[in-house]
Formats: C-alpha cells, structure tokens, sequence
C-alpha cells in the first residue's frame, strides 16, 4: 500500500485509538491516554503479553480425539513394534515354562510401571509450556530456578521466569533451589544431563528406523528361507528412503495416514494374542503375579539380569511418549496409550509367550511374531507387520525434530530451517536438514549391522539412560517446581530409580558389543550443543559491551542562532551528525528501546550521518500461526535518535508472510496510522514522511563478525572451542536468511566483537 493510501485503523490489544470516554472506559479495562510516554507504557504492556503466550495448547471433544488417533500412528510404532522381537533378543534357546512367564512378568510389569505409571501419569505432567523431552525439564527447572545464563532478547521471548518465593517453598525446596542456584559445578551437571538426554534420544533415533524396518523384512525369510541378507538389507533401505522423502507432508498428515496402519497393526496383535491364550496356555497369565518376576531373576541369578538387555526391548520408544508432546498434547496421549496400545500389547506379548510355551518345534522364540499368527494370516501379517514397521520409525524422527526445536529456540544448536506443517496444532515442525542427516545414518547403519540381533546390541542402551536421567530431573521438579513434600518424591523416586537402574546396569554390558555406537553419537551430538550455547553466551557478553543508549552516542549542542544541532559524543570523534533526505529502516534485533539498534550505532560512527527519517524495525515471534494485520503492528515515536524517529514491532505468526518487497510501503502507512490517530494537527510530519520515503528507502542490517581476542590469557581448549564455534557460526544460516528485501536497497553495516 502506498503511503497515502487509506488503510484499516490498527488496533492493539488493551488499547483504543478514540478518545477515551469520561468514565474512563474506552472498550478496555485499562483508561487510554495519548501522549509519547503513553505509547511507550502500551508497547511495554503490550510486550508483556506477548511475554505471556504461551505455547501450550488445550484440546477437547472431536479435536482431541483426533489428535489421539493422530498419536496412535506417529508415537506407538516403535513400542507397538517391539513384538516383532522381544522374545528372540531376550532368550538364545527354547526357554522353561518357568522362564517364559517370569520374562513374561516382568515385560507386564514394565509396561506397567515405566510407560502407564511414570510416563503417562507424572512425567507427561511435567510439560514446559507444552513441550516435552528431558531438555524440556531442564528449561522448565530453569524458569524456576536461576540456573540459565541468557541475553535480553532470549529471556524476554523463550524463558520467562515463573519463581516461587522463598517462603512459598518447603524448607527442602529452599535448600535444594539455593543449592543449584548457588553452585557452579551442580548448574553445569544440570545443563550437561539435559543435552545428553535430548542427545541420546536423537541417537536413538538412527538406531529406531533400521531396527524397525529390518525386523519386519526378516519376517519374510519365514514365507521364503532363501531369501539372503543382502536382499533384506536392499529392501530394509529402500523403505528407509521412502520414509525419510515424504517427511515433509507434516506430523499431522502422516499421522493420519498412519494412524489406521497401527491401529490395524494393534489389534491384530490383541486378535493373535487372545487366540494364542485360548488355543494354546492360558496359564501364561499368571505372568500378572510379580512373584514371577522375581524368581525369574533369583532363578537365573547372572543370565536372568543380562536377559534384562533384551526384555527392556519391550517400552523402547517409550521416550518418544515425552518427547513428541509438543506435536500432541497430555490427555491425547494418555487416551491413546491407556485404551489401545497398552491393552493390545500386554495381550500380544501373553499370547506370544502362550504359543512358545507349547511349541514342539522349540524355534517361535526366534521370531516370535511371525511363528505366532494364526494359520492362514501369515501373509497379511507380513504385510501389516511391514507397514507398522515403517510407521514404527515415525515415533523417534518426529521426536528428533521436536527436541531440535527445541535446542534451537533455546540457542544450544544454530538456526536451521524450520518448517511448521500445521496451522492448528502449533508445535508440530519439520526441519529438513535433520530430515537428511538422519536418512544418512540410518542407511550406513542399516548396512552395517543388517540384522536385528546384531543391531538390537546397539539397541536400547539410550532408551532406558534417557528414562534414568528423566527420573532424577522430575525429582527436581517436583520439590523445586511442584512443591511436593519430599517425604513422598524420595519413595516414588528410589521405585523407578530401582526399575531404571537394574535396567542400566544390564544393558551397559552391550556397550562392547555395538552400544557404543550410540554412546558415541550422543556424545557427538552433546558435544556440539554445548559448544555453540558456549560460544553464544560469550557472545552475548560482547554484545552486552556494545548497546548505547541515545544519550551516549548522540549530544545535542545550541549554536549562537539558537538552533539545535546533533553531533557525536566526544568519545565517538565528536563529528556533527549531518542529515540526508530519505527513510532509513534499521533492523533492531533486541527490541529494547531504551538502546539504539547496533545497526544504527554502527552507521552513525562510521558516516557521521543519518537519514532524514528513521525507523527502528524490530520482529517479534510468537508461537501462533498466525497474528492479525490489526494486532501485528506496535509503534512508537523515539526522540533519543532526534526528531523524525520511530520504533516499528512486527508481531507475526509461523505462518505469517511478514517480509517482503515494498516492506518501506507497509511501514510507513503503519506509522501515518498512528501519527493521524492522534488528536492534533501532524500535517508537518506527515509531509516530512511521504518525502523522505519518496526520496529514497534503504534498509539497513548489522553485519557482526567474531574474533577471539588477542590479548588477555585464554587457555588452548577454551580458545579450540571458540573457533570451532566461529566456524559454525560463519557457515550456519542466519535468522534473517528468510527475509525477502529489496536488494537494491539493501546495506549492510559491518562490524567487529572480540570474545
């Protein structure tokens, strides 16, 4: 729109731009005034609520119940595939009644316990603003606690501080708070115990599509014994492809379009389970009794608890519960889990053990699915079984770009593109670059290990470390944030302390066998996370160094005529400012109006003048999809910068088209707006701003370059560090990389920080 052009009037939440009436209403609870220091105090209220979106969102009726089936066919492939081969990775001969059933138990126990108990009902309660993950506890402990180093513009967007005070905690909440807070070492194990657990479960997330895809195309082998394992590994990754191409239709057309394959998938798993019980030993169910559990592990003494590594196989994909909230949401969840796949699974883990415990053949331990399907179902059991395979590796890439989101919003990893597939479930993302590296890896992966007993040595060692660090960081939450008593967090802490570390210590003795692989990738993984939120917390040291506020820069002398003139601060050179005719739109990266943007400081210093008319752009995400064209502006008239200078926010959704050619157009109508809603005669300055802009409109961003300093003494790791950050930094893709701006009119401001 042109400049003069007549536009809709902008409207503010909290604020009229008529008259207020006598009583003081003016279609808000707050009086209305005009006046600069009133714009100012709307902008702040205004920023203030946008500090107070939240990201969570809440679902009821149709929607949720879509959603739940939505989650059904993204989150339970994994843990609802895991009967393709719990029994062959647990037991290398034909197990004992005994034994059978005791492995049975604790499978039931399991499931249980870790995924129906912890998982469902508290560890999914400890959301931060609706996301999920072990990062996610570490950010919600941080908004807590004051355990995170930020910059300005992080805090205000990202991590709102939501602390209790002192007396409103229990006496062992105060200690432990002040201890962490207090604590340089205890800060630095929380940060490194949250990125390993997002690190593990992204590992994992290689492991989970070969293991998946290979354990179905194995299944053929019992349809056709010649079939050789270069023909089941060509096939596994030709599925592997095919998943990884269509990731960009989003979470929520996969997901239901995957929803009825395992859905399917279940219940026939719950059909074959109930028919194995009936035809063959009902007896099995005493697997129910925990006594069986117990003797199974006091029975077999060492072999019992190293079968352990096999049977844990059962709730692998259980993180991807947590990790994939955001997408989802609790009740969802829970709803999914509780009335499908946890009933469908215990009965098809009953009437697999049934089966095997009468099987004169003594080899349906070594694929258990496939040997245990009614006759006469073998092939469609193939087929879906090959299907809920491929939509078992759904569960952990949809978590990997989940927590990638995450890491990145909280500045652990660099900006890389993020596309939000959906307009009405606001966290679901897709990130093309993770896409693609995790094709890559799970395809060498395939290739190298090209069977599930081997690779089920790789398998699983991340899954239950991720569960052990969940447990101890809920510990924290519920004392520091939920405010439990500890007399009853230490009881239900030292239970799933006992399940997780039993499992621990059991699996850990795979790590020479290929679980290593894993371990070293999260540890990769980890590595680089906390490089870069290394490396950007010493850059926002440096920024810090650099904001001015007007008065520093900028000093106003009266010549003997009387006039008011601009120069620079002595400290700056002390050149007089001169003025040019046209509009200059500065790009504000921190939006704090009490300093002037880095790209306007850098300017003034290096030219000594400034365009007639300023603005300051700044642009403010929130987590919506989208922000209407009435509420999407803020501005404000600045004075610190001298006369003709404004203050732009942009508040804008994932979806919305902020950026583009003829930006200057749609800002200067925006300040026309608001000068002309104002009581007055602003003739003046209107004319002044349909001249400038008819001048000539340049935009204008920082261009900010890092350098170690030379001076000072920087040890030889530290210094390592920094330039594998820098380096990272110079080929990663900047925030504005998305912006659609004339490039002719176009300038960027160079300049230097030292860290």
């Amino acid at each position: 729109m042109a400049a003069d052009d007549s536009i809709e009037h902008v409207r503010f939440p909290g604020y009229s731009s008529q008259p207020a009436e006598p009583d003081g209403s003016s279609g808000t609870s707050e009086k209305v005034h005009h006046g600069d220091y009133d714009d100012e105090e709307r902008a702040q209220r205004i920023a203030d609520q946008d500090q107070d979106t939240h990201r969570k969102q809440n679902y009821s009726g149709f929607v949720l119940l879509w959603l739940a089936f939505q989650s059904t066919g993204v989150i339970y492939g994994d843990i609802g595939t895991s009967p393709l081969y719990v029994y062959s990775s647990t037991f290398t001969s034909q197990p004992s009644w005994e034994d059978l059933v005791g492995a049975l138990s604790i499978i039931i126990w399991s499931l249980t316990l870790i995924v129906s108990v912890k998982y469902c009902f508290i560890v999914l309660a400890a959301d931060d603003d609706g996301q999920g993950g072990t990062f996610a506890l570490y950010s919600l402990l941080a908004r807590y606690t004051h355990i995170v180093t930020s910059d300005s513009d992080l805090t205000k967007n990202t991590l709102k501080m939501e602390r209790h005070k002192t007396n409103e905690l229990r006496p062992e909440g105060r200690g432990l708070r002040s201890f962490l807070e207090n604590s340089t070492g205890a800060k630095i194990l929380l940060k490194v115990i949250g990125v390993v657990g997002i690190s593990l479960v992204m590992a994992d997330g290689v492991l989970t599509p070969a293991q998946s895809v290979l354990g179905a195309i194995q299944g053929i082998r019992v349809a056709n014994p010649d079939l050789g394992t270069p023909a089941v590994v060509g096939i596994s990754e030709a599925i592997i492809v095919f998943l990884y191409v269509i990731q960009p239709f989003g979470t929520s057309k996969l997901g239901t379009t995957f929803a009825p394959i395992v859905t399917i998938w279940l219940l026939f798993n719950l059909a074959t389970g109930i028919y194995n019980l009936a035809v063959f030993d009902y007896t099995v169910l005493k697997a129910f009794s925990p006594y069986f559990a117990f003797t199974y592990l006091i029975r077999n003494r060492y072999d019992g608890w190293r079968s352990l590594g096999g049977l844990l196989l059962a709730f692998t994909g259980v993180e991807a519960m947590f990790a994939d909230l955001g997408a989802f949401s609790k009740r969802a969840i829970n709803i999914s889990w509780l009335v499908l796949a946890y009933p469908c699974l215990i009965f098809a883990y009953a009437g697999q053990a049934a089966y095997i415990s009468q099987d004169a053949d003594e080899t349906a331990f070594t694929n258990p699915f496939f040997y245990t399907v009614p006759p006469g179902t073998l092939y469609f059991s193939l087929v879906i079984a090959i299907l809920a395979a491929i939509v078992a590796s759904q569960a952990m890439i949809t978590s990997s770009f989940q927590l990638l989101s995450q890491v990145m919003r909280l500045s652990y990893f660099p900006h890389v593109k993020m596309v939000h597939t959906s307009k009405r479930f606001h966290d679901q993302v897709y990130i093309p670059l993770a896409n693609w590296l995790l094709l890559i890896g799970t395809v060498i992966v395939t290739a190298v290990y090209n069977n599930t007993t081997s690779l089920g040595n790789a398998y699983g060692v991340c899954v239950i470390l991720v569960t052990l660090i969940t447990t101890f960081m809920l510990s924290f939450v519920g004392i520091i944030v939920w405010r439990l008593p500890f007399y009853v967090v230490l009881p239900i802490f030292l239970i799933f302390l006992g399940l997780d570390g039993v499992y621990t210590t059991s699996v850990l003795t795979k790590v020479p066998d290929g679980a290593w692989f894993t371990i070293l990738l999260a540890v990769i993984l980890a590595s680089i996370f906390i490089l870069w939120r290394y490396g950007k917390e010493q850059q926002w040291s440096a920024e810090t160094l650099g904001r001015l506020s007007p008065s520093s820069l900028i000093v106003s002398d009266v010549d003997a005529s009387g006039k008011t003139k601009a120069r620079l601060a002595d400290s700056f050179g002390g050149a007089p400012i001169n003025v040019v005719d046209g509009l200059g739109i500065f790009f504000d990266k921190a939006g704090d109006r009490s300093h002037l943007p880095v790209s306007f400081t850098q300017f003034l210093v290096k030219f000594a003048a400034r365009p007639r008319v300023l603005i300051f752009f700044h642009m403010r995400p929130l987590p919506v999809a989208s922000v209407p064209l009435a509420e999407r502006y803020v501005v404000t008239r600045s004075q610190g910068a001298g006369s003709g200078c404004y203050h732009v926010t942009l508040r804008h959704g994932y979806t919305d088209d902020v950026i583009k050619p003829g930006l200057g157009r749609e800002l200067i109508g925006q300040v026309e707006m608001s000068i002309s809603s104002r009581p007055g005669d602003f003739t003046a300055e209107l004319d002044a701003l349909h001249a400038a802009y008819d001048a000539q409109t340049v935009y204008v961003l920082g261009k900010e370059t890092m350098r170690i300093k030379k001076q000072g003494r920087l040890g030889f790791f530290r210094r390592m560090i920094l330039e594998v950050f820098l380096f990272l930094r110079e080929n990663s893709r900047t925030k504005l990389a998305d912006l659609d701006i004339d490039a002719d009119k176009l300038i960027e401001v160079g300049f230097v920080k030292e860290i």
